[in-house]
């Protein structure tokens, strides 16, 4: 089996290789590097952002809550499903403000640009590394998982730990390849080619679930309840987030503020996102950026139904303690789901079949939303910081590429550093932190430059450092780095070690309390600076985003 996938794996890079390769032949200049030329159509792009959205966080960690939360792991799905409703409203004015970046919005708006662009650099970078440590951390043990590398054991004459290393480094060096030499071309491509899969891959595994049951969901429900333990608490919330603690009132509703603090991230940080926000400028006008959102929310929306069959099915026809045995989170319960239904349909061959191209279908995952990643943060770097401060808007476009390809190195092999560095400990809480940061920094410097008069640069910088650094405060001092264990094993939690506690903030996910930051900051700013407000400016944003003329 492992030969099978190691070569199905194979298949899907050299075809991406060559996507990169052809990209790199037709990108001639800034617009074909940063957006592609803006010529991708809606109904492409869509496919592009719903393959950037659509992570290995989604295909597999959600498939894995619902098998063993059962309906509290569909609620999570729901967050960032609702975030898309967001996006539809900001997205046609956000396209026809911006040209290639989130500093692009906020610079027609202020008098003073640097100082904004450089806030935005910094919270671009500093989502876009969080993002993407946790994203390969994961995808080093996803992949050793899905070749077979296990602990203790040797993988082609290596030891375990040396083979996961390479696994995270073969991983950043194909994602600095696809972006280096694709740009956003071939980026967009392969986030296209992995949305197909994706979707395929969903919807073969959804018809094979439920013909097991006589294409009654009903009847997979009812399975799956049954087969968890729980009974019909299995398809009642509360089984996961916002538990009732019986006698102790505090934890209750710390619990419930816990997991609202969660969705409103989810929620307001999908808009804020650097790597989302860039793909609205791959279009070339607000309308087919809209339709573009019309598409990715019916990929998305489809998806995450679809999630409801491969979890509830994990659960009703593998089972919990063969899922929790292979991997305590749930992350192989699809995997596992997969071989069960093949194994089903066509013997043991079928199996691994479905399971090699299933892993496939992940691994496509990890690689497409690194590379978009890694594609936001050298954009920002070169066109931003290089390009606006230090050239003072005067760069020539091929130094302006030649910068943006050389940051898209440094910025991969930094994520390959701290990943390898990272491996071993629990950085899963960078993904919601991530969220958090851009609902708190970018967010609210997005919404009052766009429809606040009064705004201007002092509070566009105040919003952005305000939000960032409130998150990050939080999280430092919450129960994800230190403090939390097994209420059974004593196991830590955490990121440190049992024993060490230092927590203060009694929420993981701060969200709830950041983004009010966030815009009292601005707002703060904006009232306490001696910086008089720009109304021309205002007026001029105000006609290009909603009409869109002057838009790039």
């Amino acid at each position: 089996m492992t030969e099978l996938t190691f070569g199905v794996f194979v298949v899907f890079v050299l075809i991406t290789l060559g996507i990169t390769v052809w990209a790199r032949a037709n990108t001639r200049g800034a617009d074909d590097f940063y957006a592609g030329g803006r010529k991708f159509s809606g109904p492409q792009n869509g496919m592009a952002l719903a393959g950037d959205y659509m992570s290995a966080a989604s295909f597999l960690g959600i498939a894995g809550l619902i098998a063993l939360s059962g309906y509290d792991g569909f609620l999570y799905s729901i967050g960032f499903l609702v975030a898309w409703l967001l996006a539809l409203l900001l997205v046609g004015v956000v396209r026809n403000a911006g040209r290639f970046t989130l500093a692009d919005v906020l610079a027609q708006r202020v008098r003073r640009q640097p100082p904004v662009r450089r806030a935005a650099v910094v919270s671009t970078v500093t989502v876009s590394v969080f993002y993407l440590l946790a994203q390969m951390v994961g995808a080093g043990a996803l992949v050793s998982m899905l070749l077979g590398v296990h602990p203790g054991e040797r993988f082609l004459g290596m030891p375990a730990g040396l083979a996961e290393t390479l696994m995270i480094v073969v991983v950043g060096v194909l994602m600095i390849c696809y972006v280096m030499f694709g740009g956003m071309k071939g980026t967009t491509w392969v986030q296209i080619v992995k949305a197909v899969l994706l979707m395929a891959g969903s919807v073969v595994l959804t018809v094979l679930v439920l013909s097991r049951f006589g294409y009654n969901p009903s009847t997979m429900l009812g399975s799956a309840a049954d087969a968890s333990g729980r009974g019909d608490a299995f398809l009642r919330p509360g089984l996961r987030y916002g538990q009732d603690v019986e006698g102790d009132a505090y934890r209750t509703i710390i619990g419930k503020l816990d997991f609202f603090s969660l969705a409103l991230a989810l929620v307001l940080g999908t808009v804020g996102l650097p790597h989302i926000v860039t793909r609205f400028f791959t279009v070339p006008d607000a309308r087919a950026a809209r339709t573009s959102v019309s598409w990715s929310i019916g990929l998305v929306g489809a998806f995450y139904l679809m999630t409801l069959a491969l979890g509830f099915g994990a659960a009703a026809l593998v089972g919990r303690e063969k899922i929790v045995a292979q991997d305590p989170s749930g992350n192989t319960a699809a995997l596992q789901l997969a071989h069960a239904v093949g194994e089903h349909v066509a013997g043991p061959v079928g199996g691994d079949v479905l399971l090699a191209f299933i892993g496939a279908v992940a691994f496509a995952t990890i690689l497409a939303v690194v590379s978009g990643l890694v594609l936001a943060s050298s954009t920002s770097l070169a066109h931003d910081y290089f390009g606006q401060v230090l050239m003072f808007g005067r760069p020539r476009e091929s130094q302006e590429v030649a910068v943006a390809r050389v940051a898209a190195f440094l910025v991969g092999a930094l994520a390959i550093v701290l990943a390898v560095v990272a491996r071993n400990l629990n950085v899963a809480f960078l993904v919601a932190l991530a969220f958090a940061i851009a609902a708190s920094a970018n967010l609210p410097a997005i919404v009052l430059s766009l429809f606040w008069r009064r705004f201007n640069s002092t509070g566009a910088v105040a919003g952005i450092y305000g939000g960032l650094g409130s998150s990050l405060v939080l999280v430092f001092f919450s129960p994800v780095v230190s403090g939390k264990t097994d209420p059974v094993t004593g196991r830590s939690l955490s990121l440190f070690p049992a024993g060490v506690d230092f927590h203060l903030f009694p929420l993981e996910n701060p969200g709830i309390v950041a983004v009010p930051i966030g815009f009292a900051c601005a707002v703060a700013g904006t009232f306490l600076s001696r910086e008089k407000a720009d109304p021309l400016r205002y007026d001029d944003l105000s006609v290009r985003s909603l009409t869109g003329a002057g838009s790039h």
